[in-house]
């Protein structure tokens, strides 16, 4: 799996929120619009995520209908790990250290935490 682009992730956010098969008369209703892109720029990048195997295509008549093909819970899941090796050599302390410091995560978070670890262990 690759990291995708802001365009193309933004595009998956919209099939993934949405029961399949998925139009691209539905991106553009509830993305195209707000980011003024026209359908061929929709169609290209569904056209890429395709390639990159991401969704799959159906020809139903005159419109095609995609399936996704990677979860949202893979792809975050991908992102996350890729995200904390790179910049805090797998380093959950690391990670947490720099939320904290750089005034991200609240004390209240920080109890959250600390019930979701006691739970884990349990």
């Amino acid at each position: 799996m690759k990291k995708l682009p802001d365009a193309e992730f933004d595009i998956m956010k919209v099939v993934w929120a949405n029961k399949p098969p998925i139009t691209t008369n539905i991106i553009m209703q509830q993305l195209g619009n707000e980011k003024k892109w026209k359908a061929q720029t929709v169609l290209s990048l569904m056209l890429r995520l395709v390639e990159r195997g991401f969704i799959r295509s159906e020809k139903n008549g005159k419109e095609r209908n995609y399936f996704p093909l990677i979860s949202k819970e893979d792809y975050l899941n991908f992102e996350t790990s890729d995200f904390i090796e790179r910049f805090h050599a797998n380093s959950f302390t690391s990670l947490v250290t720099r939320l904290y410091d750089g005034n991200k995560i609240r004390d209240s978070d920080l109890d959250e935490l600390e019930q979701w670890l006691k739970e884990k262990k349990s």
